[in-house]
């Protein structure tokens, strides 16, 4: 069978496009995406081509872009092309080279598909690719997912050249006529994986001739070991992972003792929220010490692990305790906080038809309170006198009598009234505000 029509047949197996759809074609002018544009091309499907340029080879670039732009008008297809100062956005991001070039392209690529009606986006990584991050995960330290190699398709992007070999594809090149150029990056051996293709790959291709067929069966296998794996750890987190209103709840107590606790643990935090092995093993670390209050980070999540349980919780909410203190005039009605909405509303006492509003509304009295209100995180030290007490009583104990989480708590604000807490939001009004039988007219405190 030819190389185009095994193209045709993975492409159909993996349902990756068809023939009524538009794929954008993502072409560097290297040897694996200039014959995933003439396969395209000859399997008859609809597509057009983003070229980036990074700028980062100087005249090199530039005659990948030049090849790229002649072999595109020849065949008669859409072409988008854009030049990145890849150098600069290292410069201002602190990125590596590889981590900035990739960010770039595929927003660019996502930008293209919303622009043009494109449905996917199709990469030319191929088997040798995938095999070679297997042994580059394995090196570097990672889960079962790091070992499967690169997925055949990951959100819109997918990679129809997954089973082919580089020298099936240089061959095709070959026979076929197809232009192309090669990046000169590709021989030095200072990058991890041109270390891996050119000195590892060939001894191993040594001990074993089969090597790239034994290799493709045991990705295959440990795809679908993933993949079961995922089903499972689906049914475990329905049980054991709660969202709440700012956050989510790991509950380890609830995980089956005959399950390994901390890989369903790394499963559920790596997949969901993309926590690394290192960091979760970290994590486990501190469930183990039966610790409570220090936070892990991901790229965009924050974990606490609190009372045997781990808090999940976007980073954007990660209110630190000398968070700015906002100031509140009489003639304010709405001030946002973050994600929500606090009003004020000035009422006569006839207005007030029940004392039992909620815990997210307060009902103060307004000739009590000083203004302006004031509105900031508490803090260590802060007492207020709970509605129903007389006496004060520590917020921090309070919070931790009302087993609030440790996220909730680093977030939890104050109202207050002069140096006095009026209201812990959200919680209890200060007894000393609260509203009475003397009171003529009141200020309704209410988050939304």
């Amino acid at each position: 069978m030819s190389l185009v029509e095994r193209f045709k047949e993975y492409v159909v197996q993996h349902r990756l496009f068809t023939h009524d759809d538009r794929v954008l074609l993502a072409v560097s002018g290297g040897v694996d995406s200039m014959v995933l544009m003439r396969l395209m091309q000859d399997a008859g499907f609809s597509f057009g081509v983003a070229h980036c340029n990074f700028q980062l080879r100087g005249a090199e670039s530039d005659g990948d872009e030049l090849l790229v732009e002649q072999e595109v008008a020849r065949l008669g297809v859409e072409y988008h092309v854009t030049h990145f100062d890849t150098e600069g956005v290292m410069d201002d991001t602190g990125e590596s080279m590889e981590m900035a070039a990739r960010r770039l392209r595929y927003a660019w690529f996502d930008e293209l598909c919303v622009a043009h009606g494109f449905k996917v986006v199709a990469v030319a990584h191929h088997l040798d690719d995938s095999i070679e991050t297997h042994f580059i995960n394995m090196l570097r330290g990672t889960g079962l997912r790091g070992l499967t190699g690169i997925a055949v398709h990951n959100n819109r992007v997918v990679r129809p050249l997954m089973f082919a070999t580089r020298e099936e594809i240089l061959t095709y090149a070959c026979t076929c006529g197809v232009p192309f150029r090669e990046d000169s990056s590709n021989r030095s051996t200072k990058y991890l994986r041109n270390r891996v293709r050119h000195e590892v790959v060939p001894k191993l291709k040594e001990i074993n001739g089969h090597y790239i067929n034994v290799m493709s069966r045991n990705l295959s296998r440990l795809d679908e070991a993933q993949r079961f794996i995922d089903a499972s750890v689906a049914n475990i987190k329905r049980k054991v992972l709660t969202k709440g209103d700012n956050d989510y709840v790991l509950s380890v107590a609830e995980i089956d003792i005959a399950l390994p606790r901390n890989f369903v643990i790394y499963e559920i935090l790596n997949s969901e929220f993309g926590f690394n092995g290192d960091v979760v093993d970290d994590i486990c670390g501190v469930l183990d010490c039966g610790a409570s209050g220090r936070r892990f980070y991901a790229a965009d999540w924050m974990a606490v692990v609190d009372r045997g349980n781990i808090i999940i919780a976007a980073k954007a909410n990660d209110v630190e305790q000398d968070a700015l203190e906002l100031c509140v005039g009489v003639d304010v009605a709405t001030i946002e906080l973050g994600d929500h909405v606090m009003s004020f509303e000035y009422l006569d006492i006839e207005r007030i038809t029940t004392l039992n509003q909620g815990a997210d509304v307060a009902l103060l009295d307004a000739d009590r309170l000083s203004y302006p209100l004031h509105i900031r995180v508490w803090r260590d030290g802060d007492s207020f006198v709970p509605l129903g007490m007389r006496g004060h009583k520590k917020v921090s104990d309070y919070l931790v009598d009302s087993k609030v989480s440790v996220v909730a708590k680093r977030g939890q604000r104050v109202l207050l009234s002069g140096n006095d807490i009026a209201w812990l939001v959200g919680r209890r009004v200060d007894n000393r505000y609260a509203i009475t039988q003397n009171t003529k007219r009141v200020l309704r405190v209410s988050m939304d």
